[in-house]
């Protein structure tokens, strides 16, 4: 019972996809996939971030005991007793996950994943989440230093690609979860955090996404646009991004729970296919014979 809270207390969704993440940067900038180096990456990034996770999750764990979704989560519901030493463990994961990437490849990666975790348990967690309804805005930077981890394994110097790669996640970000944020509002709202559906309205949040995601589309076409890759990944993103623009536009018309959720999920779908994309067109020969 003890270690299924202490799993769920790292968030290990979040943990796989920050981790995965580092690995679409890494193979973006990469001539040749090394599996030891992509394996090696994908354990100090889930560690950093399982230690952002456990952090948040002990500040957060008095507003969590009054929002149905997070209520039994390990230290809301209080099963893991005394949550004094759950600091202690996220510091421990962070400077382990630190340390591995300093020891496996260079400063820059353990720099990145060391700004990621403070952006994510300090800047959002502490300093905006209950403050003002920006707070996802800057706090998507917290997975942006993943994808620069990423790449920094490869080649510190190469910046320009890893950079495009960067501001379309933190574009990304909001959204994504703006979208849940209107799925559960009332939880927000109950537990006083400001997000943009409590405090403007799901229309005005609406429209924050639509325009959001222009912004990101046009984020995602420019490392096809600047020749930092080819008409495969043009083509892909571009297809993607109408898409998830087309979704964008039913909810600003239609600001409902169902399309919300309908741009939740999808929003996961574009993303992954953005990445795959990268992926593709670097790596799979007939993708790099057609650009």
């Amino acid at each position: 019972m003890q270690l299924r809270s202490y799993i769920e207390l790292c968030k290990p969704r979040i943990g796989f996809l920050i981790a995965i993440t580092a690995m679409a940067g890494y193979a973006a900038v990469a001539k040749h996939v090394d599996g030891l180096q992509l394996a090696i990456l994908f354990v100090a990034m889930l560690l950093g971030s399982f230690g952002s996770a456990v952090f948040n999750q002990y500040w957060d764990r008095d507003i969590d005991r009054l929002m149905p979704r997070t209520t039994l989560r390990p230290l809301a519901a209080g099963t893991l007793g005394d949550p004094t030493h759950t600091v202690w463990l996220a510091l421990a994961l962070v400077m382990t996950g630190c340390a591995i990437a300093l020891l496996a490849f260079n400063w820059l990666v353990a720099t990145h994943l060391a700004l990621g975790a403070f952006v994510y348990g300090i800047v959002y967690t502490i300093w905006l989440k209950r403050y003002h309804w920006t707070n996802i805005i800057i706090g998507g930077a917290a997975g942006s230093f993943a994808v620069l981890a990423g790449a920094a394994v490869v080649d510190p110097t190469q910046w320009l690609l890893p950079w495009l790669m960067a501001v379309t996640l933190f574009l990304w970000t909001p959204s994504h979860f703006w979208s849940l944020a209107i799925l559960i509002k009332d939880d927000y709202a109950k537990a006083g955090v400001p997000m943009l559906p409590v405090v403007k309205g799901d229309a005005v949040c609406a429209r924050w996404i639509f325009g959001n995601t222009i912004a990101l589309v046009i984020s995602a076409a420019l490392p096809w646009a600047m020749g930092e890759l080819g008409w495969v990944y043009g083509a892909l993103s571009l297809a993607f991004g109408a898409r998830f623009l087309w979704l964008n536009w039913l909810l600003v018309r239609d600001p409902s729970r169902l399309l919300a959720r309908r741009n939740f999920l999808f929003s996961m779908q574009y993303l992954a296919g953005v990445f795959l994309a990268i992926v593709i067109d670097r790596h799979v020969p007939i993708a790099q014979w057609l650009s």
